[in-house]
């Protein structure tokens, strides 16, 4: 789980922005929380943020998924390190990025943190934090280490230090140099933290291939009731030789596949969603296809191709769902327009779904970003639960939690003071009509007009 995450110096971000997942005072929908009995804290199971074109929501997506990747991949070693500084201030080229996170693994807290510009990562700290005191794992900073005296006579540990390059995060080389003591941080950045792009059509889809998968039902009946139109799912074998491949990929995919390994595909330009297994020492491989019923009660194949670039958006975002209402699972999904290409109704519905399935004892989280105003209600999230992010006419972005706004009731319609103007987070549109220029300038927290 992410109980916090900070970035500063970034894209749009000068000064620090922190999104908090730790549940206010407030006790609306107190049941679905995730609470944290070692740390007594309630966690919650969603952030949503809202805010206009180039408001920054896409920014903050953008460096987590910077974060993510730096940790997981690293650098070449004579790479450059890709931070993007705010570009708007001069002083901010020179100045290094930092990001920070609170993160829950299993039932422990981490707090990862570093300062990165483009040739060096200028610090990089690890915290395990306990439920009554914090233990700093290491600290880098000035190219020295400061490690834990529980760990300053591992000689090991000391000679993955120093093969660390200057542009190279130790926990990245660490784990390369398997060292053990830092893994599940690693861990969670590689298998927890999922990223969703607008753009991104290839969540995994394989369970739609299998009648016998324990979910394929499952997903299917939330297609039907979603109103795609489609009755179920399913998959067509094709011959590899026909998909079009490079014969270089091709020659790849032949020496490298295991025994009972699989393979996706997007081939473009059609969207065609192929799975690629080995069994038997043979490669087979399918196309997911869908079925829709004709007005006699039969059923019509129709290629992935056919469908609405709205239903292709749900079958790539069902699975994700699925994964977070899971009642054991940990996962942690980032999507950036959640609304891309689909109604409000049915971006609705999937997250009504997944709130519902959320209890004290849930781990996954959702954070999205959205354009769409009608999800901004309180019957359906809590006020420390949305956010708004702000450009200024500087250039620099603010992040906002509704629950900040102490003038907010529990029951209030707050959409409409949202679309007025009154929340910050919506485009400022120039006008030329001299009455239309007058001071609409957003509250600030706690402020009433």
């Amino acid at each position: 789980m992410i109980i916090s995450m900070s970035v500063e110096n970034w894209m749009s971000f000068r000064r620090k922005a922190t999104l908090s997942m730790v549940a206010s005072k407030e006790r609306q929908h107190g049941g679905r929380l995730a609470y944290l009995k070692k740390y007594q804290t309630r966690v919650l199971p969603v952030a949503t943020i809202y805010g206009g074109n180039a408001s920054g929501k896409t920014n903050l997506f953008k460096a987590l998924n910077f974060a993510r990747m730096l940790v997981i991949k690293g650098t070449q070693p004579e790479g450059i390190i890709p931070v993007e500084p705010f570009r708007l201030d001069p002083a901010c080229a020179r100045q290094p990025s930092r990001f920070g996170f609170e993160l829950l693994i299993q039932d422990t807290i981490y707090e990862f943190s570093f300062a990165a510009t483009r040739t060096a990562i200028e610090e990089e700290k690890l915290v395990h934090i306990s439920g009554t005191s914090e233990k700093v794992l290491y600290h880098r900073k000035g190219g020295k280490p400061n490690f834990h005296h529980s760990f300053r006579e591992n000689m090991f540990l000391q000679f993955a230090f120093q093969g660390t390059r200057d542009n190279q995060l130790f926990l990245t080389n660490s784990v390369n140099q398997k060292v053990e003591h830092f893994k599940p941080v690693y861990d969670w950045f590689k298998n927890t933290l999922d990223m969703v792009a607008p753009d991104s059509r290839f969540e995994p889809f394989e369970q739609f291939l299998q009648e016998d998968h324990p979910l394929y039902p499952v997903m299917n009946d939330i297609l039907s009731q979603l109103d795609t139109g489609i009755t179920h799912l399913g998959g067509e074998d094709v011959l590899l030789e026909n998909l079009g491949l490079p014969e270089s990929f091709m020659m790849k995919l032949r020496e490298e596949i295991p025994e009972g390994s699989t393979v996706r595909l997007l081939l473009e330009p059609f969207g065609d969603r192929i799975v690629i297994t080995r069994k038997g020492g043979d490669l087979l491989a399918k196309k997911l296809v869908s079925y829709h019923q004709d007005r006699e009660g039969r059923e019509i194949k129709f290629e992935i191709r056919h469908e609405s670039d709205g239903t292709r958006r749900v079958i790539d975002l069902v699975p994700a769902f699925l994964e977070l209402m899971s009642p054991a699972s940990t996962k942690v999904f980032v999507i950036d327009e959640i609304d891309r290409s689909l109604h409000s109704l049915l971006t609705r519905q999937l997250l009504e779904r997944y709130l519902a399935s959320r209890s004290t004892e849930a781990r996954s989280q959702l954070l999205f970003t959205t354009h769409d105003a009608l999800l901004m209600d309180q019957k359906l999230f809590r006020r420390d639960e949305m956010w708004v992010a702000e450009r200024d006419q500087q250039g620099n972005s603010s992040l906002f939690s509704l629950s900040e706004y102490k003038d907010i009731r529990f029951d209030k319609d707050i959409r409409k003071s949202y679309l007025q103007g009154r929340l910050g987070g919506i485009p400022r549109i120039i006008s030329s009509d001299p009455a239309a220029c007058r001071d609409k300038a957003p509250l600030h927290a706690g402020e009433k007009r």
